[in-house]
């Protein structure tokens, strides 16, 4: 099979490898095409349509070829750096880490992970699905002879894995990975980058997202991809030309801004807990079909491969067309989205303290969800728990509360390695990281909707 040629609305024409045309061709890959980019977002921006697959497609780019990111990022650096070693494999490796990073994807892309898991108290990553969805995408479709063919062995395949699901736990504190050595650390860092946050994922997902969206998006990825080096006396990693610092704040600012005008979009927020909140309550009745024939709840899919290769967006169109008993409340709250009859917004609040870890800030939610409950008995004795819903929604730059500026390697004209200075790092990112309560009422009279505005005033005071 020769190389294909893609039209990208954001790269333009796309030459991609045989393997990886493979690859495309395949149904796990193309259930990408049923799964949108931003959830929920598109229920608020009409012009977010656009879906996994086509980000998916947005890493591969064959050597040397001016298109996609992730080989382009490699092949840059294997033309200036020669004396890196990189090799055809290691481009092609992550070309096609690039390309299966997002294959475990569930509906609505994170909200799956982030809010239906969670209210069924399941606790999976997508990273760890697109790994699993990776194994059934080769086995299904007989693919390891083809990455055979192409020259690639075991060891590259953990290689291309390790570059989904990130390093493995290690308790010696070494080199965490097997797939390539510590010399060729900085290959680990071009599709997900774990120590600043700095990658080709995001280098495309701002760029498409941002002209879809209608956002402005100030960051030149073109410009970062020719200034990025490998500096021999740094440990192995990424650096960037001391002229990037402005360009790669603009990044960073660029995300903050997507999360707190768009992904974290308070409409949007709404409308993925609800569907999140409808996904639940058919849970136990909404059954899919997997391997020999065996059944599986919508949550119970993430252990079955070929029961979560079915599950897409369509499970919003699914659960209003079943004719199953006992979905009425699932379907009355999908079609109150489809009707903008959502629950309203009463207001929000910052939090009264920090927490370091997710089972503090749960902790904490359920005590602000026990605080608020009993201010609302006090104006009616009827409220129920179930009448509201509290969100958490984090604002920050990719790394909690570090800055990332603080973990990024730059180099002067003569190669030398620097740093950028506390001042100036609080100069070019002043925002502090911040978190919001959000408070929904799910009752629709005026009435207790004024209560709930009344109960939070008073939590607010305590």
């Amino acid at each position: 099979m020769s190389e294909k040629i893609f039209n990208d609305p954001i790269h333009g024409y796309i030459r991609i490898h045989p393997l990886c045309v493979k690859i495309i061709d395949t149904p796990q890959f193309q259930r990408l095409r049923s799964i949108k980019q931003l959830g929920g977002t598109y229920f608020v921006f009409p012009g977010a349509a656009h879906n996994r697959f086509e980000h998916s497609l947005g890493f591969v780019i064959l050597t040397n070829e001016v298109c996609h990111l992730a080989g382009k990022v490699t092949s840059t650096l294997r033309e200036r750096q020669p004396v890196l070693g990189i090799t055809d494999n290691d481009v092609l490796c992550v070309q096609i880490a690039g390309l299966c990073h997002d294959l475990g994807q569930g509906p609505f892309s994170r909200m799956f992970e982030n809010k239906f898991l969670p209210m069924v108290g399941e606790t999976f990553t997508h990273e760890k699905l697109s790994d699993l969805m990776f194994d059934r995408l080769i086995n299904e479709n007989g693919l390891m002879t083809e990455f055979t063919k192409n020259g690639l062995d075991e060891q590259d395949m953990t290689f291309i894995r390790e570059q989904i699901t990130g390093p493995p736990k290690t308790e010696s504190g070494g080199w965490p990975y097997q797939g390539r050595s510590e010399d060729k650390g900085f290959l680990y860092e071009i599709v997900a980058n774990k120590r600043n946050g700095i990658d080709v994922d995001k280098w495309d997902y701002f760029a498409r997202d941002c002209l879809l969206l209608g956002i402005n998006n100030s960051f030149d990825h073109k410009r970062c991809m020719e200034n990025v080096r490998v500096l021999p006396t740094v440990e192995s990693q990424l650096c960037f030309a001391e002229k990037e610092v402005k360009n790669l704040r603009d990044m960073f600012k660029t995300r903050y801004e997507l999360h707190e005008k768009a992904y974290k979009h308070r409409v949007g927020d709404i409308i993925e807990t609800m569907i999140a909140e409808a996904m639940c309550l058919a849970n136990d009745i909404i059954m899919i079909t997997g391997r020999k024939g065996d059944k599986f709840k919508l949550s119970e899919t993430i252990n079955d491969r070929e029961a979560y290769e079915q599950l897409t967006d369509s499970i919003f169109e699914k659960i209003l067309q079943s004719k199953k008993p006992g979905l009425e409340k699932s379907k009355d709250i999908l079609r109150k989205v489809q009707k903008r009859k959502l629950y309203k917004f009463v207001g929000e609040m910052n939090p009264k303290r920090s927490t370091k870890t997710d089972s503090e800030l749960k902790e904490y939610i359920e005590e602000e969800k026990e605080a608020y409950y009993q201010r609302l008995l006090e104006k009616d004795i009827s409220w129920k728990k179930d009448d509201f819903i509290i969100n958490c929604v984090s604002l920050d730059y990719g790394m909690e509360d570090e800055n990332p500026l603080n973990h990024v390697c730059f180099y002067t004209n003569n190669d030398v390695p620097i740093r950028c200075s506390k001042d100036e790092v609080h100069t070019l990112l002043p925002e502090s990281p911040r978190k919001e309560l959000r408070f929904f009422c799910k009752r629709e009279d005026e009435t207790s909707f004024k209560q709930a505005e009344a109960a939070l005033d008073n939590l607010r005071l305590q």
